[in-house]
C-alpha cells in the first residue's frame, strides 16, 4: 500500500513563505515525476510545480519565480517551498506522485490527502 503524506500547511500573511513536504511509504520500486497541484472550491485542479527523477522542474506561470519545487530521491520526499505568497494562492495543495509499486506493476499516479494554505492578513 502506497501512500503520501503532506505536512506544512497553515495560515500565512501576504508576502509570507511556507514549506510543504510530502512523503512518499510503503511498497514502492521506482518514483518518476512528483509534483504539487492545488484546487479551490468550485475549480478543477491546477498544477503548479513539477520535478522528475533527474531533477527536471516546470512550474505554472503564476507561480514561477515565488515557488520552488525540490526532491529527496533517497527520502521519497518532495517539497515546494512557497515565497512572497498572494491571497490567490489560498487553495488546498496536493501531492502527486507517478511511481511503480513493484518493478513488475505499471506506473500510475498516487495522490495525499491534501493540506489548506491560507494567504490572508
Amino acid at each position: 500500500q502506497v501512500q503520501l503524506v503532506e505536512s506544512g500547511g497553515g495560515l500565512v500573511q501576504p508576502g509570507g513563505s511556507l514549506r510543504l513536504s510530502c512523503a512518499a511509504s510503503g511498497s514502492i520500486s521506482s518514483i518518476n515525476t512528483m509534483g504539487w497541484y492545488r484546487q479551490v472550491p468550485g475549480k478543477q485542479r491546477e498544477l503548479v510545480a513539477t520535478i522528475t527523477s533527474d531533477g527536471s522542474t516546470n512550474y505554472a506561470a503564476s507561480v514561477k519565480g515565488r515557488f520552488t519545487i525540490s526532491r529527496d530521491n533517497a527520502k521519497n520526499t518532495v517539497f515546494l517551498q512557497m515565497n512572497s505568497l498572494k491571497p490567490e494562492d489560498t487553495a488546498v495543495y496536493y501531492c502527486n506522485a507517478d511511481l511503480r509499486p513493484t518493478w513488475s506493476s505499471p506506473r500510475r499516479d498516487y495522490w495525499g490527502q491534501g493540506t489548506q494554505v491560507t494567504v490572508s492578513s
